[in-house]
């Protein structure tokens, strides 16, 4: 009982101090259009520019922040996570279509060994059939 309530004391301890750093004011990461001025950060420059997109027949405008260089980067990379999506389906797929084969011809190997097993075990009891009347002819 007593062990059982420091294990639990322990690991209570342990999940308030992990979380605390998420509930934690100030924390290091704030949004690129985070608008509260207490964490208004002075060095990050935004551009004019606004993107307006339709979610579900509403309007949403949302300001675009950082230089051309960046929003091209992060273009480039959104393509290639799209390639890379790609390949893991295409791999996804090879991957079930193998998983498959091995499936059958697992199955097939069982049906097999267990023919085996029933034809071994039918060769025994013949052969002790062949045995008794041996014995009965001596």
């Amino acid at each position: 009982m007593i062990k059982t309530s420091k294990i639990f004391a322990i690991s209570l301890f342990f999940t308030l101090a992990c979380s605390s750093a998420a509930f934690a004011d100030g924390n290091a990461f704030t949004p690129l259009n985070f608008d509260n001025t207490n964490y208004y950060n002075s060095n990050v420059r935004t551009s004019d520019a606004t993107n307006t997109s339709t979610l579900s027949g509403s309007a949403v405008t949302q300001e675009v922040t950082g230089s051309s260089d960046m929003q091209d980067a992060i273009l480039k990379l959104d393509n290639a996570q799209v390639d890379v999506r790609g390949d893991l389906l295409n791999l996804k797929a090879k991957y079930a279509d193998i998983d498959a084969q091995y499936k059958a011809i697992k199955n097939e190997r069982k049906s097999i060994n267990k023919q085996l097993k029933s034809t071994e075990k039918r060769i025994k009891q013949i052969e002790k059939a062949k045995e008794k009347i041996r014995k009965n002819m001596i």
